[in-house]
């Protein structure tokens, strides 16, 4: 039985020169139970020392409902303060756009002076890829887009993405750029596959977008299964995460990695052994039976 193609291990991030890993390693959780720097700066050794190089963050992560926003920013800032040699290792992401206890901000002067906090918190001169983090509905898509121009004009940020965007809401956000987008980040895991079917990845592909999925293993579903539908698909992950001899995780970041839209699945374990150990999957192929044993156990239903 023919193989499909084999995983890279670096991508093109959308239309832009900038090489990414095949996978990235998310933060959200990066300032959680009183972590220190060099806490902190142990992960993301061992992200990097993993071939993890494209290294997504946001400026809501570390906020509990009352404090800690910008706290994870932060945090990555003293690293990258204390060993400044890192930054030239990684692609640096963050998202703004959402500014408690309001739901979502896009209003100009808000989200330039999210940018330039982003930027202090970080430490950073540049960000490598800005994301509005989820669209806010009463701020016009043009002056989205005139202060994200802007932000790229002045070398703030070099190049931009949207995550939790509707393909309408990003068509929009696009027609208005003068610096088009170069990646999208939905939620995508063999749990949720509507991206399959509703045109997310569809026009990923058509706009040369790098989709960057949150929550591939399905808010932690595909490990600790919670219903009948979950456990299904865990069992056909099992199936073929046994003959590769990797764990059921490393193969759910692979099935997602196969699709042809160049799917970077966003790590978000803060466990030094589950980030090492994801790398694995761009070892892994996948015949095209065994990839659609999976989508048929997560549709619940045969294929038409």
């Amino acid at each position: 039985m023919s193989l499909m193609p084999a995983i890279p291990p670096t991508r093109t991030l959308g239309s832009s020169d900038i090489v990414i890993s095949s996978l990235a390693w998310g933060m959200w959780r990066l300032a959680e139970d009183g972590r220190t720097a060099a806490n902190a700066a142990r992960l993301l050794h061992c992200a990097l020392d993993a071939g993890i190089t494209l290294l997504d963050t946001a400026d809501i992560y570390g906020f509990d409902g009352s404090g800690g926003f910008g706290d994870a920013e932060a945090l990555l800032g003293e690293v990258l303060t204390a060993e400044p040699g890192l930054r030239g290792r990684m692609v640096l992401a963050t998202k703004g756009g959402i500014m408690p206890p309001l739901p979502y901000d896009q209003s100009p002067d808000y989200l330039r002076s999210a940018i330039e906090a982003s930027l202090r918190r970080l430490q950073v001169d540049t960000i490598d890829l800005y994301h509005i983090h989820r669209p806010d509905i009463l701020t016009h898509p043009q002056e989205v887009a005139r202060t994200l121009d802007d932000a790229v004009a002045a070398g703030k940020i070099r190049t931009l993405g949207v995550s939790n965007f509707t393909t309408a809401q990003i068509d929009t956000l696009q027609y208005f750029l003068g610096h088009g987008l170069v990646s999208t980040q939905p939620e995508i895991s063999p749990l949720r596959i509507t991206c399959l079917a509703n045109g997310e990845l569809d026009q990923a592909m058509r706009m040369g977008l790098t989709p960057l999925a949150w929550s591939p293993l399905g808010g932690g579903r595909l490990v600790h299964a919670e219903n009948e539908r979950d456990r299904a698909v865990a069992n056909a992950l099992d199936r073929i995460a046994e003959e590769a001899e990797v764990s059921r995780s490393v193969a759910a970041y692979s099935w997602l990695m196969a699709h042809p839209a160049g799917i970077v699945p966003i790590i978000g374990s803060q466990n030094p052994d589950r980030i090492a150990e994801a790398a694995q999957a761009t070892a892994m192929r996948w015949t095209r039976q065994d990839w659609y044993a999976v989508l048929v156990a997560a549709r619940g239903e045969r294929l038409p």
